[in-house]
């Protein structure tokens, strides 16, 4: 299932959600730039639960870029299909959630779920030397908040069955 559009329209130009969208497009550029050091970066701004729970591997991180670990990995993707998929369905769902709750509250609103995104990661595989990256976490939040502010919005889908197009609207709940 491919959105297209929701049916809530938002009041007010969504400020915020688009430099958030375009800040994940410039940053995949930047770790694309990276070429053969891509693994470090992603390493080194991705969050990696092992950083927090293997003292061998924790001495090599401060305090700070533990912290900073935890917010930039909500800005990296592991490839183009990633990153459209992503800031898609933050194109589609996200704006309307800044409608609601304002511009400033809507910033702090997207990045306490991707933060928790990033704990809950860390709780569940707290051993794990995998970095973690995208922000699919944050991007869940917006989508929950999406429901229950929206609950009657219909979303504009395309379903690809084999070869034949279907295009239908899908309650959000549903979707």
């Amino acid at each position: 299932m491919i959105p297209i559009r929701d049916t809530a329209r938002s009041g007010n130009f969504p400020v915020v959600n688009y430099s958030i969208i375009a800040l994940n497009i410039l940053l995949f550029f930047v770790q694309m730039s990276m070429g053969t050091e891509e693994n470090r970066f992603i390493y080194t701004y991705g969050m990696v639960p092992a950083r927090w729970s293997v003292p061998e591997i924790a001495r090599h991180f401060s305090l700070n870029e533990q912290i900073f670990a935890m917010v930039s990995f909500m800005f990296l993707h592991g490839g183009i299909w990633h990153l459209i998929g992503n800031m898609w369905s933050l194109y589609i769902f996200g704006d309307n959630i800044e409608d609601c709750l304002g511009h400033f509250r809507y910033l702090v609103f997207y990045l306490l779920c991707g933060v928790m995104s990033g704990v809950s990661q860390l709780i569940l595989n707290f051993y794990s030397n995998i970095p973690t990256i995208g922000a699919s976490g944050a991007i869940a939040g917006v989508m929950g908040a999406y429901i229950i502010l929206h609950p009657r919005a219909k979303i504009l889908t395309f379903i690809p069955i084999i070869i034949i197009p279907w295009v239908v609207e899908i309650p959000a709940v549903f979707f």
